[in-house]
């Protein structure tokens, strides 16, 4: 009887845990919060302890490769819902950091209810420390923004949800994200005019700058397109780009009212920042790889990478092979692809710091794993294009 309640306790544990995990991004960016209101070295100490637990994390740990059920999908929705309020939080708070103009209940806020002398906490950062707040800034927002911003934008057919992911996109000024991801991202993917597929060879900052510039040129010509076949004005407020620039601004405007010049300068830095981030990450998850014109998509076309820390604090969308086959399925319904599809040499971050860091070491080490793409995974026709890559 004894050993029967035991099992029962730890298979009703192991039970919660798997809810629990995904709640992480969110009780790390609380985390990122306490941390910042420390004051001096705390910052940069917790930027780099974080990105070092999880890179390590993700050579260490095996990987991730169960798929789970769940009978309460509601609460996993919940752990994407929550990192909007504590996002806007903690873009509040780093906008305060940085101006020199705050307002008084603010100040007051602190001293009166949490005991905490904002100013000399402030005044107390270093270069080092304010530099680890802008990078573990955002950081947050590709985690707790871009990531579910890409999950609940996909879900087309429910309004909360795309209400909640176009806000959640707007800290990072990327409400295109919604539109020419959704609608063209996942069509081209692979061919040359995806904007979201770097080639073999390619410089990392230029693919950037190109892909921002594309996706919101591509963003404007599906909005425009839709609205012309439903006999709608294109310049309106039925205008989804319109729209998203207009939440966007919303933030930056009360990052003005709230921390003058200063205040908007920061934000609009860290979704500079963010916006770049997303696309040394698309850069990773399709970078050499091709696809021939007129084939479906498969597992084939997409990096997958099923490392344990990765998977966790980006909500599965390192199952970047099964998100292309089947871009329907919710975050915790995405298969690991473990032996059908090409896999990434690390983790995503550890991939992301590579990658805009040394991105000549990149290349060398991803030239192997292209090798193998041609010779294991790439049809004949793929070969061929792959070839003129290589050329090139």
């Amino acid at each position: 009887k004894y050993s029967s309640i035991k099992d029962l306790i730890n298979k009703e544990k192991k039970h919660l845990l798997k809810y629990l995990k995904y709640f992480i991004p969110g009780l790390t960016g609380i985390i990122t919060i306490i941390t910042f209101l420390m004051g001096e070295y705390y910052p940069t100490f917790f930027l780099i302890g974080f990105s070092l637990f999880i890179i390590i994390g993700d050579i260490i740990f095996p990987r991730d490769k169960e798929i789970q059920q769940f009978s309460y999908p509601s609460l996993l929705n919940l752990s994407i819902y929550v990192n909007l309020p504590i996002l806007f939080i903690l873009v509040l708070l780093v906008v305060a950091i940085f101006s020199n103009n705050l307002p008084q209940w603010y100040i007051d806020t602190f001293n009166s209810y949490i005991y905490i002398d904002f100013i000399q906490i402030k005044n107390s950062f270093n270069i080092i420390d304010k530099i680890s707040m802008i990078v573990q800034t955002t950081l947050s927002i590709g985690m707790l923004g871009i990531v579910t911003g890409h999950e609940l934008t996909h879900r087309k057919n429910n309004k909360f949800d795309m209400f909640v992911g176009n806000w959640l996109l707007a800290f990072s000024w990327d409400c295109t994200f919604a539109i020419e991801h959704v609608y063209g991202h996942h069509k081209n993917v692979c061919l040359p005019e995806d904007p979201a597929t770097g080639k073999r060879g390619e410089n990392i900052y230029l693919f950037i700058l190109k892909a921002i510039v594309k996706e919101q040129v591509g963003g404007w010509k599906i909005e425009i397109n839709r609205l012309k076949r439903k006999g709608v004005n294109s310049f309106s407020f039925h205008n989804r780009m319109i729209i998203g620039y207009l939440r966007s601004l919303t933030i930056t405007i009360l990052a003005f009212t709230f921390g003058g010049i200063t205040g908007m300068l920061t934000v609009l830095l860290v979704a500079i920042l963010s916006k770049s981030s997303l696309e040394a990450i698309n850069f990773v998850e399709h970078y050499g790889l091709v696809r021939e014109r007129g084939k479906p998509v498969r597992m084939r076309h997409s990096w997958n990478s099923n490392h344990f820390f990765s998977s966790i604090y980006l909500y599965n969308v390192t199952r970047h092979s099964d998100h292309h086959r089947a871009s329907i399925l919710k975050f915790w319904e995405l298969n690991p692809c473990d032996e059908s599809a090409p896999t990434l040499p690390y983790g995503y971050l550890g991939m992301l710091y590579l990658v805009l860091i040394a991105p000549f070491l990149y290349q060398r080490i991803m030239e192997k794993e292209l090798i193998s793409w041609d010779l294991n995974y790439a049809n004949a026709e793929e070969r061929k294009l792959a070839s003129i890559q290589n050329v090139s």
